[in-house]
């Protein structure tokens, strides 16, 4: 790790100072190619110009040769003649001359031919390949500036002629035998384009660090110019105490605006946050201190009166106090598991028909008598917890007999790959703008009478993050009479979907396997 951060030392940590840097490298790479690629034309094309010379000087060299005359040595390009049968060269000049010409020709001796050389032939009558000039020790260029031709490899284009095509006379000026073979020799110096190609590098080069020093310059100051607002939302940022407070937004509409908006809209969810945290706080010391007000009051009337205290009367409100305190503090623990998201047991297979049939045949039912009747149309499986899953139920449950007038009326259904669980109570109802308002935390539509029955005002706050933890809904539907509250869950397949077993048979009627409990208490 301390060899990776020594690695990544060089890299500068300012976002302003890696943006210029990124910019300058990038201009690099693409100012490197586009130097590249004027390179390579520059030379080309400078070879082009040099081939095109040479061949222009290869024809005036043959044209004299066909009129016997012998070229003048002063010539801008080098060339050498030679000729069969003659050990010295006809001539040689543009640098070839500083060849010993005692010394013998330079270039090789051409193929004797037998006939003249179509004037228009196959590339125009003349060709071309690499021939190594070699490193003589009589080679000695007269000028210190004329290009070392010895020892190096060049392109060389070259053509024939046959010295029977020419009268005895021209064959004497240029002092060969009537039937030999002259080859013309222009040596392709690619010298000129290199210089030309190096100083376009350099002046390239130049320009392209001036560039690059540019763009990181310009690239630096506008992203330091596009950072201020940034800079100005993390200094109000780092100063926000309360999250009431609120970012100034840009006029422009651009990132830095949308930046701002994000902060607003983090500081809005942290201030309702911490708004529901006090009145959570705020509520639960109020539900708390009343069962303890009340306890406490019964037992210090009854110390302070032993002998006028009737002490099972006493027994019993103090036991009632404190199942209260118990069961809300249960609820709060179970609270406060569900907000910090905690892993729950690994999911399983609960059949709901099962399960509220199960729960509504056991229900304790609240202090008068109630009917509560379970419809079920068959096996309803979902994947879950199935200790939380009894709990949401029996919340809802809960819920319908502290409210319900003398019926319950539980169905379970599967419906487009859900199963749909229905509560409903034949009580007062909710009314239409209280139908989301029930289900936070403490809040509770009749306080005098769930103060009495015992409700916390939690449970159905707990139902619904329940029901949210199983990737489903609990939502009130609404209702002409009672109140009706309809849990939606994915359906999952039944544990011997996957072998085929305990399949119903296809082709006969539909079979309804409806169950209905009617529980009758009075507590």
């Amino acid at each position: 790790m301390n060899t990776s951060k020594r690695q990544r030392r060089w890299w500068p940590r300012s976002v302003r100072a890696r943006a210029a840097l990124a910019a300058a490298l990038t201009a690099a790479v693409v100012l490197s190619g586009i130097g590249w690629w004027v390179h390579r034309e520059v030379y080309r094309q400078g070879l082009s110009i040099a081939h095109e010379q040479a061949r222009k000087e290869l024809f005036v060299l043959v044209d004299q040769l066909k009129k016997g005359h012998v070229p003048s040595p002063r010539r801008a390009v080098p060339y050498e003649v030679v000729a069969t049968g003659r050990h010295t060269a006809v001539a040689a000049g543009g640098g070839m001359e500083a060849f010993d010409p005692s010394a013998g020709h330079v270039l090789p001796d051409p193929s004797p031919l037998t006939a003249p050389v179509p004037e228009y032939g196959e590339g125009w009558g003349y060709a071309y390949r690499p021939i190594r000039i070699p490193d003589r020790a009589d080679y000695a260029p007269v000028r210190s500036s004329a290009p070392g031709l010895a020892g190096r490899t060049y392109e060389i284009l070259y053509e024939d002629i046959w010295a029977g095509q020419l009268s005895r006379e021209q064959a004497a000026a240029l002092g060969v035998r009537p039937d030999a073979t002259l080859r013309a020799y222009v040596v392709l110096v690619p010298d000129t384009s290199e210089e030309i190609a190096a100083a376009i590098d350099d002046k390239l080069f130049r320009a392209g660090l001036a560039g690059l020093v540019l763009i990181g310059a310009v690239a630096y100051v506008t992203v330091r110019i596009a950072l201020r607002p940034v800079e100005a939302v993390r200094r109000f940022t780092a100063s926000v105490t309360d999250p009431s407070e609120r970012v100034s937004v840009p006029a422009t509409a651009h990132e830095i605006t949308e930046l701002a908006d994000t902060i607003n809209a983090t500081l809005q969810r942290l201030d309702h946050a911490a708004a529901q945290q006090r009145r959570f706080v705020a509520d639960a010391a109020h539900e708390l201190r009343s069962p303890l007000t009340t306890l406490l009051t019964s037992l210090e009337v009854a110390l302070a009166y032993p002998e006028r205290t009737d002490w099972t009367a006493t027994a019993t409100t103090a036991a009632r106090q404190t199942r209260r305190l118990q069961r809300l503090a249960e609820d709060l623990l179970l609270l406060a598991r569900l907000d910090t998201g905690a892993p729950t047991a690994d999911p399983e297979t609960v059949d709901m028909s099962a399960l509220t049939s199960e729960l509504t045949e056991h229900h304790p039912l609240h202090a008068r008598k109630l009917e509560v009747a379970c419809d079920s149309t068959g096996p309803a499986h979902v994947r879950g917890n199935r200790d939380q899953l009894e709990r949401l139920l029996r919340n809802l449950l809960d819920n319908a007999a502290r409210h319900a007038a003398h019926r319950i009326q539980v169905t379970v259904r599967s419906e487009n790959e859900q199963v749909v669980v229905t509560v409903q109570d034949d009580g007062p109802g909710v009314p239409a703008e209280d139908a989301e308002r029930i289900f936070e935390r403490f809040v509770r539509l009749d306080d005098a009478r769930s103060r009495d029955q015992g409700g916390t005002g939690l449970g159905l706050a707990i139902a619904r993050d329940l029901a949210e933890r199983h990737a489903g809904t609990l939502s009130l539907a609404p209702r002409t009479f009672g109140a009706c509250f309809e849990l939606r869950l994915r359906e999952a397949p039944a544990p011997d979907d996957a072998s085929g077993r305990d399949q119903p048979p296809s082709g006969g009627g539909a079979v309804d396997a409806r169950t209905t409990s009617s529980v009758a208490s009075s507590m």
